[in-house]
């Protein structure tokens, strides 16, 4: 069983492992993400440097990687039960510690909510609602990742019976604190004062678009 479900665990890091950010800036700016803005290597660091223009498509793909495998290679080892959810956390596992850039990534928010939404998808949309009126009261999209990790494991429990198993709940749990633990920084920054707000292009220091030297 272990044998064939390797390949599969394999594929979702390296899909989750293609560094979409890191990769864009570099062929439509000439940039490298990781000495730029907040050096994060994920669509809210693009975003800050190169706009919406490049930031919207890598987001959606940052999604995908977590919702393939999920949808397409959960259930080709249909003898471990909750083979979907090991798949997409190898794949968010994969986006924060890629392979292909020293094991540097982004936060894992937008592939974790691929994963949410192939497995949960509506509590998927509940928590995605808390996160777009958190970030837009606020201005912060760490608080909102972290306000909507924390509440997924609850939302799912309530809004899909069918996955109200000690197992799940126990994933649910480990995906939703590895998430406020890649955010441990935001939040310091947060209670001082200093976090950067969402929608300032080049304001905060370090986020010009300008060439790694």
């Amino acid at each position: 069983m272990m044998l064939q479900a390797l390949p599969w665990l394999a594929a979702s890091y390296l899909l989750g492992a293609i560094p979409t950010s890191y990769l864009v800036a570099r062929a439509f700016g000439g940039i490298d993400l990781r000495t730029v803005g907040s050096r994060n290597l994920g669509a809210t660091n693009l975003y800050r440097v190169m706009g919406w223009k490049y930031a919207v498509p890598v987001g959606l793909f940052d999604v995908a990687k977590g919702a393939i495998p999920v949808w397409i290679f959960g259930p080709r080892v249909p003898e471990i039960p909750f083979f979907p959810v090991l798949c997409g956390a190898m794949a968010v596992i994969g986006h924060v510690f890629s392979v292909f850039v020293r094991f540097r990534g982004g936060k894992g928010v937008a592939t974790a909510a691929g994963v949410i939404a192939g497995l949960a998808p509506w509590a998927f949309l509940v928590v995605a609602v808390i996160w777009v009126v958190v970030v837009r009261v606020t201005g912060y999209v760490s608080l909102g990742s972290v306000i909507g990790a924390s509440l997924f494991p609850l939302a799912d429990w309530l809004l899909q019976p069918g996955r109200r198993t000690p197992i799940n709940l126990g994933m649910d749990l480990l995906l939703a604190g590895f998430i406020v633990w890649k955010h441990r920084a935001n939040l310091e920054r947060l209670v001082k004062g200093t976090e950067h707000r969402f929608g300032k292009r080049g304001k905060d220091p370090g986020t010009a678009a300008t060439p790694a030297q």
